[in-house]
């Protein structure tokens, strides 16, 4: 259906008031005007009867007063008064008395002129009657135009108000009820609420506004959907970041809170795979060779056949001590697992370098002793050794006796060995570790024992890194150098085989095993060979040394003790 336009309705509304007014304003003026000389026609026919009655005084005269008189009669029937009983708008009553008025009086004139009084006043009484029917006539037309004035006010005024009525009935249903629920459409979206129906309307320009109305809440519901759908977005994304930041934090405390250790380090795996669920995770420790690794690997294993593999080095700085291996079949969040490598790498440079802080602060702690134990003690065996000489030199032949001399030979031998064990145990204080990994430090030390012997030393190190902590390295450092340098004095051995290993999850094993003279030669000198001291270092580390023979001779000495145990 073709829509009108509501501008053009009340426009056509408002037109048809103003005609209809102007209509009845212009019927008032015109009718106002044409009854103007109503008075002035009464007036003159009532004159004209006055004048009837006078002229009847002069009918014998036959003087020129009576002439004036009959002037005087005619100036008033022919006035301009009277003669509007002649226009088109004046009754046919009216018009026709006026002329019957205007014949009899020619007759009466004719009777004035012939001075005949007694006819002009026998025919008096009907000229003076035929006067009053125009002034009756003429009244009655006045009086009729008074009520077709009323009757069209009266009507006009009736027919305004129902055109009014109408205008107000149309405008209420077809403007302002539409009007009306377009406001509370309004309202209802200002409240957020977009589902909202607008009204049918008839008129294009209630359509546009409806039609206006509707395509902006359709956009702002598109558009509040979109904000929603990007809140949501933004408040999962804060969400998520939030949970990583906290597993982040939560796993950087975790590893600088106490010692890292395989399972500390586990546990950080074992909590990003909780975060990132399905992913399978391992850490790859390599900070030497590639025999040297050490995998840790997250609850769940790990696949045999993984083709999409991902790495994520351990770099912090300079340093590069391996990578995080991630197997996903869905998208992995690189970030955090860029980031989760970043931190497990601060952590184990940190860690290693408060490791090889501790281990200098206790080998310049025992450089210190060393040189105290130099300058005292060594002196004073030094001091000994020239006065047992001297005292040797000084006996004359008559002190001397097979006694005596054993007894000389037995002090000398004595200040001798402890003099050797002193020179050993400065040598072993004066030991350094400039590296966190005992691999390193342990063949720095063989190398050094090499250069002064021509004894053939293997090392087989099999232990993972960050298993021990800084004063379990030195103790190992230093009980195994005494061990070899045993084998390498006082057990005459060709060939020293050293195995570091982990014989369980809670137990580390070194062996230095040698083809030397066998463990009952020393036995049997225990303690000129520091074995109690090596079982003093063993219960340091809350562990134990043993001293076995090797089937095809020779001796093998075992430390065994657990891991990351604080000194007792």
């Amino acid at each position: 259906m073709k829509k009108g336009s509501l501008t053009s309705t009340i426009l056509g509304l408002m037109l048809t008031l103003i005609l209809l007014s102007s209509g009845l304003a212009t019927f008032s003026i015109i009718n106002l005007s044409y009854s103007l000389g109503d008075a002035k026609a009464i007036n003159a026919s009532g004159s004209l009867r006055m004048q009837s009655y006078r002229l009847m005084f002069y009918a014998n005269s036959g003087s020129d007063e009576a002439d004036e008189k009959i002037e005087e009669f005619e100036n008033t029937l022919y006035s301009d008064a009277l003669k509007r009983s002649q226009a088109w708008y004046s009754s046919q009553a009216s018009t026709d008395q006026y002329f019957l008025v205007i014949e009899k009086w020619k007759v009466m004139k004719y009777y004035i002129q012939q001075e005949n009084s007694r006819i002009y006043a026998a025919a008096l009484k009907d000229f003076v009657d035929t006067i009053d029917l125009l002034v009756l006539e003429t009244e009655h037309h006045a009086a009729f135009k008074i009520k077709l004035l009323a009757a069209s006010q009266i009507f006009g005024l009736g027919l305004m108000l129902f055109i009014a009525f109408l205008a107000v009935r149309f405008t209420k249903k077809k403007v302002v009820i539409p009007l009306h629920k377009l406001m509370e459409s309004a309202n209802t979206i200002s409240k957020g609420n977009f589902d909202i129906k607008m009204p049918p309307t008839d008129y294009v320009e209630l359509s546009a506004l409806s039609n206006a109305l509707e395509s902006t809440a359709k956009e702002l519901s598109t558009l509040y959907k979109d904000l929603e759908s990007q809140v949501k977005e933004k408040t999962f994304a804060l969400t998520r970041a939030n949970d990583e930041l906290t597993l982040l934090y939560d796993n950087l405390v975790m590893l600088h809170s106490g010692t890292l250790d395989i399972d500390t380090l586990k546990q950080a795996l074992n909590q990003l795979k909780a975060h990132e669920p399905h992913t399978f995770l391992r850490l790859v420790i390599c900070q030497g060779d590639e025999e040297d690794r050490q995998v840790i690997e997250a609850d769940g294993g790990w696949p045999l056949a993984a083709s999409n593999r991902l790495n994520y080095p351990l770099k912090f700085e300079d340093n590069e001590l391996g990578y995080l291996e991630v197997v996903s079949s869905q998208p992995l969040n690189h970030l955090l697992l860029e980031n989760f490598a970043i931190m497990l790498a601060r952590s184990i440079v940190i860690y290693n370098a408060g490791e090889q802080k501790q281990q200098l602060a206790l080998m310049e702690e025992r450089g210190v002793i060393a040189r105290e134990l130099h300058d005292s003690l060594g002196q004073l065996l030094s001091f000994l050794k020239i006065q047992v000489n001297l005292l040797s030199k000084g006996l004359d032949s008559a002190c001397r006796s097979p006694q005596v001399e054993e007894q000389l030979s037995e002090i000398n031998e004595g200040v001798n060995t402890a003099y050797v064990q002193l020179r050993e145990l400065l040598s072993t204080f004066r030991l350094t570790i400039k590296d966190p990994n005992l691999s390193h430090a342990i063949e720095a030390m063989l190398e050094q024992l090499r250069s002064q012997s021509n004894v053939t030393i293997s090392l087989d190190y099999k232990l993972p890194l960050q298993l021990l902590g800084a004063h379990q390295h030195i103790h190992v450092l230093q009980l195994t150098r005494e061990a070899t340098l045993n084998a390498i004095k006082h057990a005459d051995a060709k060939h020293i085989h050293i195995r570091c290993f982990m014989s369980s999850d809670s137990e580390v094993t070194i062996n230095i095993s040698d083809d030397g003279v066998g463990i009952e030669q020393l036995r049997e000198r225990d303690q000129h060979f520091g074995i109690g001291i090596m079982h003093e270092r063993a219960s340091r580390l809350s562990g134990i040394v043993e001293f076995s023979s090797n089937p095809e001779g020779g001796t093998t000495v075992t430390l065994t003790f657990p891991p990351q145990q604080e000194p007792s």
